[in-house]
């Protein structure tokens, strides 16, 4: 069995957006007991992450390691067509993930107690953004 959805994401600007709850909803919609999750994210600017959702701190200090990695409006980069964080947007893209597979048990997403899916918007302006929910296995 397989099932999928889209999901469309606001994103305000620059930080996370945590999902975990229509990951959840899908999955349950699915039909599907056993199997997998595919969380795949349709843009080069944007990430996906696992990361802990009970203390915000985490993800602040998250976006302060990635603005000293790849910092607004270095020098060294020459794409810079949609401003000053275009292309750290994109190196923090690359670095991070554009898909995660969760494990599906008991007809939900088998995370850990502190485990959230967050979608990290790495521009500083407001995006809507596309994440394709895949669900497969067995009912």
């Amino acid at each position: 069995m397989i099932h999928q959805q889209t999901l469309t994401i606001p994103a305000r600007g620059r930080g996370t957006i945590e999902i975990t709850g229509e990951v959840e909803r899908i999955v349950a919609e699915s039909g599907v007991r056993v199997g997998l999750c595919n969380v795949f994210i349709r843009h080069t600017s944007a990430s996906l992450i696992v990361c802990e959702n009970a203390d915000p701190s985490v993800r602040e200090d998250l976006e302060r390691f990635a603005a000293r990695l790849a910092p607004d409006g270095d020098p060294m980069f020459r794409h810079t067509l949609e401003g000053p964080d275009d292309m750290p947007a994109h190196v923090r893209s690359i670095l991070t993930q554009t898909a995660i597979t969760i494990p599906v048990s008991a007809a939900a997403p088998a995370l850990g107690t502190w485990q959230g899916v967050f979608v990290w918007e790495h521009r500083t302006s407001p995006h809507r953004r596309s994440v394709v929910v895949t669900v497969m296995g067995d009912g």
